[in-house]
């Protein structure tokens, strides 16, 4: 059903919907709160903290509106309890419309840096005399365009009388779990009475979303295991031989890892493994035992990496470790003399490896008799891109690899047709790295540290979350960072990287820091992917309260690589009590994969979901808070309805075409 049903939604006011993701009301109940409002509870600015979002009444006295700054902005003068302070919308004109004198209620967060009485950015506003709808306990929801929290409730309230919501779960599964009614899950979800209500009503639909995609999963993957083609004559004895070539004894975990792929390689069924482990914890040399097995057997192998820079460190790793054969690089910049000579060499089969980027898998790319395909850092691409690799070699062994810790609850899901092997050991030369939140008093002090550490040699990561900075002054901005250090640390040489540069720049600029020609590398996450530079010691995070934790745990992992003492400084942005307790827990833990199980125990799913390669999975969902037993008993659900005792037609119906795009993700 169109969003024009609604009362009070028009063509202009569906196109704002739109821009949210919402097209249909199934859409709209399923636009979840991401916070709730306690009117219960009201704070004054002069006591709220910097950076927190608070929700206050006041009366406002005087409203400006400046559409001559370089950011046009609303101000409003206001009033509480005998003390002034101001409110300010930037690049939202309309409000100075809407907004009136009088007295009202806003929502948002506070800048009080200096405790001198605090500034709302961007609140939502509601008049207090007709605040019908704010009562109890108020969801508050993700806004676009001219749309206000009223226009949303009101919507949403509208469309849950209007839509069906009933459960896909066969009734008498229902009834065996005793699992709470669905629709009133979504009512209590939208207008909840207590805490425990959304509590109970997140855990359901969470419940429901997620036996309905595990058994899509189902549906599309079916046995998914294929016959053995290539037959490995390589011995036991030979691998043990091979991995005593590296300067260092295997930890306990890369031998079990090695004994997996052994294992898999001499079995009936070809490979298709997963092996992650955390920064540092030797997969690649893994990999490289995997493909020694190979050539040893007279096969072929290629490597492929997402970066000119990671697929070039492992291609000499390759000619290090592997002097016997002939291996090649492969690359968009490689030269084209160079390049028709690779590819004529895996073609008649003189080239026995290859390590690459996307350049590997073009068309014109053709292999004599490849078997063995690894694939670093598996998120970054795409699974029919992975599968265009192995499609080049007959019945190809495929090992994936990924240093983003997975929780167990979810690898068991999304990983399920996969033989997933776990390195969670780390070699005996790496060194923790030493983790501290600084304030910002302290903020001189370590720059002046950085400063004394570039001149003995030593090199520092500065990573900012985003390419731009935020209407509200909380995000600077990675451009304005990098003019910022260049001017209080004049003596030492800064380099930029962030996503919109070309891949070339990237490449360039990420090489020539490895090469030391900078001390400092000002960047976005792009550096995330694993590049080693051994004399990077130190890794500055800005805001680092607005990243995940799995990614803060890899950011670290750039450092400590080398034989000096590393130091990753984390810097907040907000100083709230969920900011201080998640940051926390990177301070205090150093084992990724327990990291990856309490990130997913404070913000829900939907950012591990959110994966390039499938599009938008459980997205939507991403801001219910839920336990993570829900997911393994989500997992329960399907097995039972699976198990052929009941009619699952519509389950089937409805699961395929709301995960249509997953036959793409998963049958490559």
């Amino acid at each position: 059903m169109k969003l024009t049903a609604i009362k009070g939604v028009s063509e202009k006011r569906e196109q704002q919907f739109n821009k949210l993701g919402v097209y249909s009301l199934e859409d709209l109940v399923r636009h979840f709160p991401r916070d709730y409002c306690d009117l219960t509870s009201v704070t004054l600015v002069r006591n709220a903290y910097h950076n927190e979002i608070i929700l206050t009444s006041c009366e406002v006295l005087q409203i400006e509106f400046n559409r001559h700054a370089k950011r046009p902005y609303v101000k409003a003068l206001c009033q509480q309890s005998g003390s002034i302070f101001s409110a300010i919308w930037f690049n939202q004109p309309y409000v100075a419309t809407t907004l009136k004198l009088g007295e009202y209620l806003f929502y948002g967060r506070v800048q009080n840096r200096y405790g001198m009485g605090g500034t709302m950015i961007n609140p939502t506003f509601e008049p207090l005399d007709k605040n019908y709808n704010l009562k109890g306990i108020v969801p508050v929801y993700s806004l676009s365009g001219t749309l206000t929290q009223k226009v949303i409730r009101s919507a949403i309230s509208q469309a849950l009388y209007k839509i069906n919501l009933t459960s896909v779960i066969p009734k008498e599964v229902q009834k065996k779990y005793e699992l709470g009614d669905l629709c009133e899950a979504y009512f209590k979800l939208h207008a909840p009475k207590s805490k425990e209500d959304i509590k109970k009503a997140s855990a359901r639909i969470a419940l429901e979303e997620y036996f309905i995609l595990i058994s899509a999963f189902k549906l599309i993957k079916g046995d998914g295991q294929e016959a053995r083609l290539n037959d490995y004559s390589v011995t036991a004895e030979e691998v043990r031989a091979f991995t005593s070539r590296f300067p260092f004894e295997f930890t306990d975990g890369q031998k079990a890892a090695v004994t997996e792929i052994y294992k898999n390689l001499k079995s009936p069924q070809k490979m298709n493994r997963l092996i992650q482990g955390d920064v540092g914890s030797g997969k690649t040399a893994v990999a490289l035992t995997g493909i020694y097995a190979a050539l040893k057997s007279g096969y072929q192998a290629a490597m492929l990496a997402p970066t000119e820079v990671l697929a070039k460190q492992n291609y000499l790793l390759m000619q290090k470790y592997l002097p016997d054969y002939n291996v090649a690089f492969l690359s968009g910049s490689t030269g084209a003399v160079e390049k028709r000579a690779v590819k004529k060499g895996l073609a008649d089969g003189t080239i026995n490896a290859v390590c690459g980027t996307h350049a590997v898998i073009q068309s014109d790319v053709a292999f004599k008799n490849l078997s063995f395909v690894v694939c670093d850092e598996q998120h970054r691409f795409g699974v029919a891109q992975r599968s265009s690799l192995s499609q080049k070699g007959e019945g190809c062994d495929v090992l994936i690899m990924s240093a983003t810790p997975i929780p167990r609850t979810l690898s068991l899901i999304f990983y399920g047709d996969l033989d997933i092997t776990t390195i969670k050991d780390k070699p005996r030369s790496r060194q923790d790295i030493s983790t501290a939140i600084i304030p910002e008093s302290k903020y001189a002090s370590m720059l002046k540290y950085v400063e004394s550490e570039a001149a003995l040699g030593k090199q520092t990561y500065f990573v900012c979350p985003k390419i731009e900075g935020d209407d509200e002054g909380t995000v600077m901005s990675v451009t304005e960072l990098y003019e910022e250090l260049q001017q209080k640390m004049p003596k030492v040489k800064f380099a930029l990287l962030h996503g919109k540069m070309k891949d070339k720049q990237k490449e360039q600029v990420m090489q020539e820091f490895k090469d030391k020609k900078y001390d400092c590398l000002v960047s976005t996450t792009v550096i995330e992917v694993g590049v080693d530079v051994p004399s990077a010691t130190i890794m500055i995070i800005y805001n680092a309260e607005r990243f995940g934790l799995s990614q803060l745990h890899q950011l670290r992992g750039r450092v400590g690589r080398g034989k000096e003492k590393s130091y990753c400084f984390l810097l907040m942005g907000s100083d709230t009590q969920m900011a201080k307790e998640r940051l926390a827990v990177i301070k205090n833990n150093t084992d990724g994969f327990k990291i990856a199980e309490m990130d997913l125990e404070m913000r829900g799913s939907g950012d591990f979901m959110g994966t390039r390669q499938s599009g938008r999975i459980l997205t939507e969902i991403k801001n219910l808070k839920f336990p993570t037993s829900v997911i393994f008993t989500a997992k329960a659900l399907s097995d039972e309805a699976f198990s052929g005792r009941y009619n699952i037609n519509e389950l089937c119906k409805i699961a395929l075409k709301k995960y249509e795009s997953l036959k793409d993700v998963v049958l490559n």
